[in-house]
């Protein structure tokens, strides 16, 4: 199979200006479901900010101005992938061909996720609880849809048309499998409104059942992933960010079992209410540990690939640093909400405070980046099968990655 490789991802905007990196080639030539990753990562520090488990001074107002950055956000890369599909609709077909970049079509689902949970839990104080309600329930709707689809089709084309090689396996594997997790978390919001016991029981558990699809297939993944690691080592600077990736399944499913766990003794008959309510915290304590293992190992890795001669080159694979340590977030808050732990409080803040630093980092990047035109550069031609097949290096380092990716 073709793989691509990359320009180069210096942000520095050249003697030219605006685009310049461009040098006359058009601005939506290579648009990415990768850019979606944006989105997630700015609609979570709001969803993070609005439940940590303790106050802050302004966190109405700073949540209020995330929520809104990302949903401004959503429209624009919406617009542009639109502008990118009318326009170049051959390299837009392409996109799912790519064995690194298809992996990044779970990103628009969990980007309207995202900023459909936010409409509830921080924008209802802006636009009104019926029209939030309104948005969450068409955005969560298609977000799940879209997700579901990502999570079989995407798997389906590597199994049959992308022939990975054995140190394929990234962060980037997880991303058309996770959507459903995060339906799963976020659907739970939308449990309440729902008017008859029935269709409440029915939701609570197609969130369960998505959440199970979504944990299943983690797992399979994360098992790949640290194969590949063990065996083939840490690869290419500009892939070592997506380990970050992994943070997302396992944060994203202790928020999911938190949330639908609060709600099933309400909805659920005896014993299965209870039931589920303990398992809240009896799944939720066992993953997060992992999680916090994971997290140390990912920092590590990142904190040596940086220092090294060549350091860590900027990418929108620097996104990855955002979306799954939010999740984390939200996680730790989940179980200090139930366990009322001041030491869960801190570990939910300390995170917090990871996350902002991140996002900030990788949005004044990301701005840079975008003004410069180095991160709509489109990659350069598609190397043959024999020559790929002749470079080890392209193997083990997913170039495309080093396009704006997760």
């Amino acid at each position: 199979m073709p793989t691509t490789t990359a320009p180069s991802t210096s942000c520095a905007t050249p003697a030219g200006g605006f685009l310049a990196a461009l040098e006359g080639a058009p601005a939506l030539g290579f648009i990415g479901p990768n850019w979606f990753a944006s989105v997630m990562g700015t609609g979570i520090v709001a969803v993070a900010l609005e439940t940590l488990p303790f106050p802050l001074p302004f966190r109405d107002e700073l949540a209020g101005l995330a929520w809104l950055l990302a949903v401004a956000l959503l429209v624009m890369v919406s617009a542009a992938t639109l502008g990118h599909h009318w326009r170049h609709p051959q390299v837009a077909r392409g996109h799912l061909d790519n064995p690194m970049l298809a992996h990044f079509y779970g990103a628009p689902a969990m980007a309207l996720l995202t900023v459909g949970a936010g409409a509830l839990l921080v924008g209802q104080r802006l636009i009104g609880t019926a029209p939030a309600l309104a948005l969450d329930a068409v955005l969560w709707s298609a977000g799940t849809a879209l997700g579901l689809v990502t999570s079989v089709l995407v798997p389906y084309r590597t199994f049959t048309s992308h022939e990975p090689v054995d140190d394929a396996a990234f962060g980037g594997w997880l991303m058309p499998v996770v959507p459903p997790m995060v339906s799963a978390a976020t659907g739970a919001l939308l449990v309440p409104y729902l008017p008859t016991t029935e269709a409440r029981q029915t939701m609570l558990l197609a969130c369960y059942a998505m959440a199970g699809l979504a944990l299943m297939a983690s797992f399979v993944m994360i098992t790949l992933i640290w194969g590949r690691l063990s065996r083939h080592g840490i690869g290419a600077a500009a892939a070592v960010p997506t380990l970050w990736i992994v943070l997302g399944p396992l944060g994203q499913s202790v928020t999911a079992a938190h949330h639908l766990g609060v709600l099933a003794p309400g909805v659920m008959p005896a014993p299965f209410g209870e039931a589920f309510h303990a398992l809240a915290l009896l799944y939720g304590v066992g993953v997060f540990g992992f999680a916090l293992l994971w997290l140390a190992i990912a920092t590590m890795v990142t904190v040596r690939t940086a220092r090294a001669e060549r350091g860590l080159p900027f990418s929108l694979t620097w996104w990855s640093f955002t979306f799954p340590v939010g999740t984390m977030v939200t996680g730790a808050s989940g179980l200090a909400e139930v366990t009322g732990l001041a030491a869960l409080k801190v570990i939910a803040g300390l995170l917090f405070v990871l996350l902002v630093v991140a996002w900030a980092t990788v949005l004044v990047r990301t701005v840079r980046g975008v003004y410069a035109g180095h991160l709509l550069v489109a990659p350069s031609a598609p190397a043959s099968a024999g020559a790929r097949a002749a470079s080890p290096v392209s193997h083990r380092t997913p170039r495309a990655i080093a396009m704006p990716v997760e």
